[in-house]
């Protein structure tokens, strides 16, 4: 038995620089965090007495004989990758739900390669994770994702993640002290809508929106920097003011990125007392992130009492093996 634990991620700055149609041609980079909310994948040998060779279990089960049966795209593209021929039983299982704008899908794929890799006795570097994913992700399952949620739940931490040419994808970890980051931490709250999409569908007009968009893709990708020197100095309440700006922008990228019930969540936010915030992932539900002063987030949790609060904390381990028994 092996069990892989991979983080989830909050991303603040640079959402949509990520996409290699922008980054081929133009730099782009992220500052994002991973979170400890986790997604955990299992998986052994399956013992030879059923007669199905395969056992899948996440929100369906599939038992099947033949990986190209397998309906889940990554488990059935990531066992094609590695060329796994034994039989498998994976079992998945999560802190959050999926599809709501965590970066669910690519903590999948990094946990199942890891997982996968591990039962072949092989211990991959966590660049080799987040290369291995994106691959999986862009041009085996060929859905329309950027490449910032495989790195950060690879490596974890808080992160400045830059992209540039094909495969160039560097991760630089913010380094300020302990103690603004814990204070960044205590300003942020994390709200679930209650509302879960397919992140691919809103991708696609994104990408396509992309050579029409190049000005507010280029203001994002400034604001990166921006925010690392807010975090540098000492009005921790731009932070928040930036979060704002740059949600204005990110809504321009396409129609489908916001709703009337998530401008409706965004305003009351800002109207009890948030100074910014945005939704989380490439848009039209899930979770949404505020700046909030600790004074005032009581006051926020009552006036979104209908929202599930989720509590969080920033983490700094990645994907892990943390149980390895391949023989069990």
């Amino acid at each position: 038995m092996i069990i892989s634990r991979t983080p989830f991620r909050i991303s603040f700055f640079g959402g949509g620089t990520d996409y290699p149609s922008w980054y081929r041609d133009h730099p782009g980079a992220v500052l994002s965090t991973s979170i400890d909310k986790y997604c955990y994948i299992s998986c052994r040998l399956l013992p030879p007495f059923f007669d199905y060779k395969h056992r899948i279990i996440y929100s369906r089960r599939e038992e099947v004989n033949k990986v190209s049966d397998i309906k889940h795209p990554s488990v059935r593209e990531t066992i094609n990758y590695l060329q796994e021929k034994r039989g498998l039983h994976i079992h998945h299982d999560a802190d959050l739900p999926a599809r709501t704008g965590l970066g669910s899908s690519s903590s999948f794929t990094v946990g199942l390669l890891n997982t996968l890799y591990a039962l072949k006795g092989v211990m991959p570097t966590k660049r080799q994770l987040a290369l291995d994913a994106i691959h999986v992700e862009q041009e085996l399952i060929k859905e329309n994702v950027g490449s910032q949620d495989q790195a950060l739940a690879a490596f974890g931490g808080f992160n400045r993640v830059e992209f540039g040419g094909d495969h160039h994808i560097q991760v630089k970890n913010i380094t300020i002290n302990r103690d603004k980051i814990e204070r960044l931490e205590s300003h942020l709250m994390l709200f679930f809508t209650g509302l879960s999409r397919t992140a691919s569908e809103i991708a696609c007009e994104q990408i396509k929106n992309i050579p029409n968009r190049r000005g507010q893709l280029k203001l994002m990708y400034g604001m990166v920097d921006e925010a690392i020197n807010i975090l540098n100095g000492n009005n921790i309440k731009n932070f928040g003011k930036a979060l704002h700006e740059s949600w204005k922008i990110k809504k321009r990228l396409s129609h489908k990125i916001s709703t009337s019930c998530i401008d409706d969540i965004y305003n009351t936010a800002i109207n009890s007392g948030a100074i910014g915030g945005k939704l989380l992932g490439a848009g039209g539900g899930g979770f949404m992130l505020f700046f909030v002063e600790p004074e005032k987030q009581e006051r926020l949790k009552v006036k979104l009492e209908k929202l599930l609060y989720v509590p969080f904390r920033f983490e700094d381990m990645g994907s892990q093996v943390i149980f390895y028994q391949p023989h069990s």
